[in-house]
């Protein structure tokens, strides 16, 4: 039986495109004064407003322990706030500032023109079917 080259390996290939992706979008979003993390936490609080800090960490695929740091850097920059109690049980809602949906909107152009340069030339069919692909990849190892 004969294995592909490493570099013909789905997997090597997916990993080699999220890395170019998050290198991209780091250098990016850098002038912002933001991380690929912390515009991944403003995006899911604008997706999911008062997402507890254990809800966000799910999300944004980071350890508490990370999210606890990166939000530690978005409180300081005024662009997120924690609620002082808990509205149910001990998880304190978390919230977007009006700076933080400001600046999560300029991130999220760079995000996108990023994809968009990513995507190239290719016809909106073919993004779809890629979508669809990833998509399937997930569910399958789910």
């Amino acid at each position: 039986m004969t294995h592909p080259q490493t570099g013909d390996r789905p997997g090597y290939l997916l990993k080699r495109a999220q890395q170019a992706l998050h290198q991209v979008c780091t250098d990016r979003l850098r002038p912002l004064g933001l991380s690929m993390s912390q515009y991944a936490v403003l995006r899911a609080l604008y997706d999911h407003p008062g997402a507890s800090s254990a809800d966000l960490a799910r999300i944004t695929f980071v350890t508490r322990q990370s999210l606890r740091d990166v939000l530690v850097g978005l409180r300081s920059a005024g662009l997120v706030t924690v609620a002082e109690q808990a509205s149910t049980g001990r998880a304190r809602p978390v919230a977007l500032t009006d700076r933080g949906r400001t600046q999560m909107g300029v991130a999220e152009e760079v995000v996108a023109q990023v994809e968009a340069q990513m995507l190239g030339d290719l016809p909106s069919d073919q993004r779809h079917q890629l979508a669809e692909l990833l998509r399937a990849c997930v569910d399958n190892l789910a």
